[in-house]
């Protein structure tokens, strides 16, 4: 029974808060950030508004979040602030973008969840692997 407690693998949270800023960050790069940034032209005038300062800009702080802040969260690089700016970011798309719904057509359960991971990353920090720790940031 002590194989079920995975003892043989080594505990670090620093390595967990590692795969979770990868692999999340690359995540909202690649699949939403990137294709906002190709098809800005497409999509700029027919962007959700719910600021009403328009299509385009509100489009290019879902860019700047989705975009910059993903990758400063995959280098570990100011952290806190990525994270923050991803979770309000996410926060919008599941209550304005889905209508806080996690089921159904059209539901917001993707970025419930990534706001979820962001919270996360926001409360606990980048880890020791990361450039906030080079820096001497405290987390």
């Amino acid at each position: 029974m002590k194989v079920l407690h995975f003892n043989f693998l080594p505990r670090s949270a620093d390595l967990g808060l590692l795969v979770l800023r990868v692999w999340f960050g690359l995540a909202m790069l690649t699949l939403h950030g990137w294709g906002k940034v190709t098809g800005f032209g497409d999509r700029a005038a027919k962007f959700s508004d719910p600021f009403g300062i328009g299509g385009p800009a509100t489009l290019s702080l879902v860019i700047f979040a989705e975009v910059i802040c993903a990758v400063l969260l995959v280098a570990g690089a100011f952290t806190r602030f990525a994270a923050l700016v991803l979770g309000i970011t996410m926060s919008f798309a599941f209550w304005m973008a889905h209508g806080h719904r996690l089921t159904g057509q059209g539901n917001g359960e993707l970025p419930f969840l990534f706001l979820a991971v962001f919270v996360v990353l926001f409360v606990s920090g980048a880890g020791k692997f990361s450039v906030d720790a080079k820096l001497g940031a405290r987390s």
